[in-house]
């Protein structure tokens, strides 16, 4: 199974400077154990301890936001895209 991953400028210091990764996992949550092998540190930048997305983080399945899905437990299939977006904020 193969999962695209579109990761941010600010995280690209973990995957050796590659903002596209290939991945595989049943669910957002495996993805993350999946990205954490192939790029080490970069779990903790993503998930609290709970293994929750961190609050600065959007996560997209194919443009779906993964707070209206089912969350960590969203599932993935083969070809699905996910997009990593640290939120904005500002005044």
């Amino acid at each position: 199974m193969s999962i695209k991953v579109l990761v941010p400028t600010a995280l690209q210091k973990f995957t050796n400077n590659q903002a596209t990764l290939e991945c595989s996992g049943t669910n957002i949550a495996d993805l993350f154990d999946s990205l954490e092998q192939t790029c080490p540190g970069i779990k903790a930048r993503l998930c609290d301890e709970q293994g929750k997305p961190r609050r600065f983080l959007n996560l997209y399945v194919n443009s779906e936001d993964i707070r209206f899905l089912d969350g960590t437990s969203t599932s993935l299939k083969d070809g699905d895209e996910v997009s990593i977006v640290p939120a904005v904020a500002g005044g």
